[in-house]
């Protein structure tokens, strides 16, 4: 007598992995930015550490990236601003852009990551853009002063979300409603109106300095 034997209840009906678990293919381009973001975030957000460390220990020192009285960072670093939650800023950059790093070397080696993950990393980066919009509005009209090395972090953090959101949330389009899939299509144009609108903010708030380079 020959005894039938019961198939896998997710191989008897066919359906695929939920969606979660699968492992999204990741384009090329997108692998790399994800490492090159990784390495000059990390640098960016070390070197600060270095030198709110070195204004610790000698408070007349001036860091080299104090260029004039506007792209100063060492005055940014002088507010509890840079400090908000009771310790340097720069050292929550040196955790997420590690973070960043690794995933982008597992990227760029085809190493297979699943789902959930790249959604996890995309909401993460979305409390990191609230942060760096925060942090933006503070630089402009309370602080007064630009950090260039921040400045740097806040195009990575935007950057990265964008391509982070693109690589979780590519799959589901074909399902997805007419506004998300206009959002994937236009997502580069809007980054060049964040990027264009955050310039212009800079030039209007610091103009009176501006003006006299002219």
């Amino acid at each position: 007598m020959t005894v039938a034997v019961s198939a896998d209840p997710a191989e008897r009906s066919g359906d695929p992995a939920p969606a979660s678990t699968r492992d999204v293919r990741v384009p090329t381009l997108s692998a790399w930015w994800l490492l090159i973001a990784g390495v000059v975030g990390l640098f960016s957000s070390m070197t600060l550490t270095v030198e709110k460390i070195d204004i610790l220990e000698n408070p007349s020192y001036v860091p080299p990236c104090n260029i004039n009285p506007i792209i100063s960072c060492g005055s940014v670093m002088a507010t509890p601003q840079e400090s908000v939650f009771g310790f340097p800023n720069p050292l929550l950059g040196i955790v997420g852009f590690t973070l960043v790093l690794v995933v982008g070397v597992l990227a760029v080696t085809k190493v297979p990551i699943p789902q959930w993950f790249w959604f996890a990393l995309a909401a993460g980066l979305l409390v990191g853009a609230g942060f760096v919009h925060w942090f933006i509005f503070q630089s402009l009209y309370r602080i007064g002063a630009l950090c260039p090395y921040c400045m740097v972090v806040w195009s990575l953090i935007i950057t990265l979300l964008v391509v982070v959101g693109s690589i979780a949330f590519r799959p589901m389009l074909d399902g997805g409603s007419t506004a998300v899939r206009l959002l994937y299509q236009w997502r580069w144009s809007l980054t060049a109106l964040w990027f264009t609108a955050v310039f212009l903010l800079i030039m209007v708030r610091f103009w009176d300095y501006w003006s006299t380079l002219l």
